[in-house]
């Protein structure tokens, strides 16, 4: 005649299976929103200055919540507009860039569940644009913009999702409880 376990026995050997269940079932609503493209793309060397910057993320973002910041070698915020656009991709309008160099769009964007993503794309314009003659103009000191995203700006769990750690803790306590309990009413 086999043994049957006790209830304990069997929480115990139940209890992992559900968890890892649970673990691996709860993944996707963990997933956030993630730039899927730019243009221009990130590093990317452009030799006539373009008039608007898209950013394409993987979900639906408001445009009206969003940060979105352009910045030239001089640090000034060539943004000419507030983000607009639907679908997953906003559209900023640019002022005029200027001298060649590293340009810096900085954004920030709400996902669907109300986490914030945010990132810097780099890219270098290789000729000077329109906006150089102005620059070469204006003799006040360059200004950059209030609205400009921080760029280290963190929240806490490196911007990849919700973090894991606390779920894994949670198993190896529940675990670990389970394990004591059992073996403490083992019969013996």
């Amino acid at each position: 005649m086999t043994p049957v376990p006790s209830p304990i026995r069997r929480v115990t050997l139940v209890l992992p299976v559900v968890l890892v269940a649970l673990l691996f079932g709860a993944a996707p609503a963990w997933a956030h929103t993630e730039l899927e493209s730019s243009t221009p793309a990130e590093n990317a060397e452009v030799a006539q200055a373009p008039s608007e910057i898209t950013l394409t993320f993987s979900e639906n973002v408001p445009a009206d919540t969003a940060e979105i910041a352009v910045l030239g070698p001089d640090g000034t915020d060539h943004a000419g507009g507030p983000a607009t656009g639907a679908d997953g991709t906003l559209t900023v309008p640019l002022q005029p860039l200027g001298a060649a160099g590293s340009y810096t769009i900085e954004y920030r964007v709400v996902s669907d569940d109300g986490h914030p993503v945010s990132g810097t794309i780099p890219f270098v314009l290789t000729q000077a644009g329109p906006g150089a003659a102005t620059a070469d103009a204006a003799t006040a000191a360059p200004t950059t913009s209030a609205a400009a995203p921080a760029a280290a700006e963190d929240s806490g769990d490196g911007g990849d999702g919700a973090p894991v750690w606390p779920w894994v803790l949670l198993a190896v306590v529940v675990l670990g409880g389970g394990a004591a309990v059992a073996l403490r009413r083992r019969p013996g």
